[in-house]
């Protein structure tokens, strides 16, 4: 028989006590692995700080904005950030290049008023393993914008939407460069997010042209205030991270599976959101990610929109409380009021953690094994028990084990984690009923790197 032990998490309710069975070992298996953590500790606020000055230093990186200028607007911009991604490829022993991904956009009539060179800044770091083809995308967009989205000319420091973002990206890649990773992660500095997600919809239509394994999309859009200038309410321990319920891409079959199994809060973002709530948890103090169920915030959108359009895993990163006097607004000073998106206005120690949270979720994925494959949930008797099979990932290392995820129908997180001991163990039956329970199935190696969950589907 195999072994296994179980975990509570987090906020777990009476789910969190240990499994009674013959071969239960009351032992902790969620590891914090230390090389995680030293990355999470190497990101700087100074350096973040550093950057978001730079971006701003560029006056406006509107995307129709000059691109001739070697100091102002878009080009000069494009080129800082991919000079500043250089300086982390040197560190990286060959394995990250970094280029401009150009192309033109044709007039719009709308956000695009004539033919314009756009470009995402990307820096790829390939993955150590030759078999291993997963790729995890963490992106901000370096475009800015003031009150008038057509306004190319006046100034748009952009420090928070999104220097914040961008910023962040080009740090993760500071710290993450040095270290080796079985699968590939891009670093992207996106253009074209305020004239209608135009960066971010070439990237996710260029990985389906050419088949990449995306595993993952991260999208850091405004990551760096802590202040809302309508509440007076100042909080730098809380961030959203917004998912999609039903998958934009969603078939007929697929609607049919998840109305008959209740599955509309277990998308694959809605999985993702939460392991990058525990990952948090893990990795990074003084900080608690609020999960919001949306696609985005009311009746908006962002540069992970495109990706889950086209069927990728996506979400979204921002800060807690918005801060309209500095968002989309003119430079000015009006009624007293100081209006515009400066970096003063920054709080560069909660943008450190929204950073570092990336950092343990990105390095955690792209250290774990594939996830397990044809995971299902058995349904050929009636039972008061859940029966779950599956098979081990057909790429990539052995996992060393796996995790059975639990929680209440009710509940928004993962309350339980059942380890099970040995990766050849490709099934198990809990004393818990299907009818009350989510369940879902993660490979893990031997150091704790987990794989995102999957949900069962029905089996005979």
């Amino acid at each position: 028989m195999f072994k296994f032990s179980t975990i509570a998490l987090a906020g777990a309710s009476a789910l969190g006590v240990l499994l009674s069975a013959p071969a239960a070992r009351a032992q902790t298996i969620v590891k914090a692995d230390p090389v995680i953590k030293k990355m999470t500790e190497e990101v700087s606020a100074q350096e973040l700080e550093r950057l978001v000055r730079g971006l701003v230093s560029f006056e406006t990186r509107h995307s129709l904005s000059t691109v001739k200028d070697k100091k102002k607007g878009i080009g000069a911009a494009r080129n800082w950030a991919e000079a500043e991604l250089q300086k982390a490829a040197a560190t990286s022993g060959g394995r990250m290049t970094v280029t401009q991904d150009k192309y033109v956009v044709k007039a719009d009539g709308r956000r695009v008023k004539e033919d314009t060179e756009f470009a995402n800044v990307m820096a790829t770091l390939k993955g150590t393993d030759p078999n291993d083809d997963r790729v995890f995308i963490v992106s901000g967009h370096i475009d800015s914008r003031n009150t008038d989205v057509m306004d190319v000319k006046g100034k748009a420091p952009g420090a928070n939407d999104d220097g914040s973002g961008t910023s962040a990206v080009i740090e993760l890649a500071r710290v993450m460069a040095k270290q080796p990773f079985p699968a590939t992660i891009i670093f992207v500095c996106v253009q074209g997010e305020e004239q209608g997600l135009i960066g971010a919809r070439h990237l996710a239509e260029r990985a389906k042209k050419e088949n990449w394994n995306l595993v993952a999309m991260l999208n850091n859009d405004m990551i760096g205030n802590s202040f809302s200038d309508e509440t007076g309410l100042k909080d730098n321990t809380r961030v959203r991270i917004f998912s999609e319920g039903v998958p934009a891409f969603e078939t007929p079959e697929m609607t049919a599976m998840r109305k008959s199994t209740g599955g509309e809060n277990d998308s694959r973002s809605r999985q993702l959101a939460r392991y990058m709530k525990e990952m948090t948890n893990r990795y990074v103090p003084q900080l608690d990610v609020v999960l919001n169920y949306r696609t985005d915030r009311f009746l908006r959108g962002g540069d992970h929109t495109p990706f889950s359009q086209l069927g990728f895993t996506a979400i979204r990163v921002c800060e807690m409380n918005e801060n309209y006097q500095y968002q989309h607004q003119n430079v000015r000073t009006e009624n007293g009021i100081a209006y515009g998106d400066f970096p003063e206005h920054v709080d560069y120690e909660y943008m450190r953690k929204n950073t570092a949270m990336n950092l343990a979720t990105l390095a955690n994925l792209a250290l774990a094994p594939y996830s397990p494959e044809n995971v299902g949930v058995v349904t050929s008797n009636l039972t008061n028990k859940t029966e779950l099979k599956w098979e081990a990932p057909a790429k990539g290392e052995r996992p060393a084990g796996y995790y059975i995820l639990m929680r209440e129908t009710s509940s928004p997180m993962w309350e339980k984690k059942i380890y099970l001991d040995g990766g050849t163990t490709t099934t198990t039956l809990l004393p818990y009923s299907k009818d009350n329970y989510f369940f879902a199935v993660q490979a893990v190696d031997a150091e704790g790197h987990e794989s995102l969950p999957v949900m069962p589907k029905p089996i005979r």
